[in-house]
């Protein structure tokens, strides 16, 4: 295996921070108004999954603390974005899915978003996408199993 140089580790890194705050500025301009990236992110997972989680294993998911996730879910409840009902088999857990109005608030934010990622990646090149994928989903599985 090839050794990389501390320069070159701290350039990737230096690269990825920036690239994720400049792509969370864009996003979060462009989702609907009084929609949040954490709103966006949760109600795509949710709308994703055909079953139910709990707070906690959404916190998991998403790397954040058990309160993170409650404020966030208590917003998109309010917003009648989820549901959140008991766990009938045991009292002290909550189940979280996404509503009708949940899962049309994030189709809006996908119609909103969409564009602007796909001309973004049709800059960089189909075939730079296709190959940068793969580096970085590796990237992120060895940074979730160091923790």
């Amino acid at each position: 295996m090839t050794q990389v140089n501390d320069a070159l580790a701290i350039s990737l890194l230096s690269e990825l921070i920036t690239a994720d705050q400049l792509a969370r500025a864009r996003l979060s301009k462009a989702l609907p108004k009084g929609m949040e990236l954490s709103h966006f992110s949760v109600l795509n997972h949710l709308a994703n999954t055909a079953a139910e989680r709990t707070p906690a294993q959404l916190a998991r998911t998403f790397h954040v603390t058990k309160g993170a996730m409650s404020n966030t879910l208590n917003k998109l409840e309010a917003a009648g974005h989820v549901h959140v009902r008991p766990d009938w088999d045991d009292a002290r857990r909550k189940l979280v899915s996404v509503s009708p109005a949940g899962r049309a608030a994030r189709d809006s934010a996908l119609q909103a978003i969409t564009p602007m990622i796909s001309e973004m990646a049709s800059t960089i090149g189909a075939d730079k996408v296709r190959a940068v994928l793969p580096i970085l989903r590796e990237l992120r599985i060895r940074l979730e199993n160091d923790n």
